[in-house]
């Protein structure tokens, strides 16, 4: 089977970049399931309702979040409801939504999307490492391929969750940085890698930012309010090749489309 995940969609820019690009891509490359990160799509900070829907009916079948999740007071009730949205699985107890969940891939095949926030230069959560531990023994024996979008700052930390969970994994995907690292792999247990999918969003820009808004704050050092920048867009994401019957993954390539 193959999976496509999209890099952090950011603002506006990001949700056209899908728009524009997914159904040619999962027609070209024969995709099965796609998932996305879409922390940063509504006006490149959290998810709305409005845009949720948007984003699922445009052809995403899961939407993975990150540490803009609570940005939205709205999301507290959508993600309750909408069970394609998977949230960091390390928040504590009590908090609303599902931070891994089984979906059914277009060829017949059960995919678990995991979500989990890093620590490092990162909101102190449960630890992310233990939490794997804990949704890899929830899943039914029958679930063999497993995604986990990785939602961290520290590329040593994103390294460092690859190599713990090669072979028991299908995919390590890293997001969080915006920039799309060239690292991607298959590590010698057979499960796939790479640091940060990178960023679907305006391409001239400081990661999605007005570039003159961030390099003011840089000189200034002074407080900003930022704004997602208005530009021609960019579209990073990744194909994963992935064994039904082992889970494991055979291939990673990363695409990069431009407006």
């Amino acid at each position: 089977m193959r999976l496509l995940m999209i890099g952090d969609i950011v603002g506006r820019p990001g949700r056209q970049a899908v728009k524009d690009n997914i159904t040619g891509l999962i027609s070209e490359f024969k995709v099965d399931i796609t998932v996305a990160n879409g922390e940063n799509s509504a006006g490149g900070n959290g998810l709305t309702r409005e845009v949720g829907r948007e984003l699922l009916a445009m052809g995403i079948d899961v939407i993975t979040m990150g540490n803009h999740v609570w940005n939205h007071k709205e999301i507290f009730n959508y993600i309750s409801q909408e069970k394609r949205i998977v949230r960091p699985a390390n928040y504590p107890p009590g908090a609303p939504g599902l931070g891994v969940n089984v979906f059914i891939a277009g060829n017949g095949t059960s995919v678990a999307v995991m979500n989990l926030s890093g620590r490092v230069f990162m909101p102190e959560l449960d630890c992310p490492f233990r939490k794997v531990d804990e949704m890899l023994a929830s899943l039914d024996k029958q679930v063999r391929v497993v995604l986990l979008d990785f939602h961290a700052e520290a590329s040593s930390e994103k390294v460092a969750m690859g190599w713990y969970l090669d072979g028991r994994v299908s995919a390590v995907c890293g997001t969080h940085t915006h920039v799309q690292t060239a690292d991607e792999r298959i590590l010698p247990g057979g499960t796939a890698y790479i640091t940060d999918v990178g960023m679907t969003g305006p391409r001239d820009s400081v990661i999605g930012v007005k570039k003159e808004l961030v390099i003011e704050k840089f000189i200034t050092q002074l407080p900003r309010r930022f704004e997602v920048a208005n530009s021609s867009y960019q579209l990073n994401a990744v194909l994963v090749d992935i064994d039904d019957t082992t889970g494991r993954a055979t291939d990673i390539r990363r695409i990069q489309n431009y407006e």
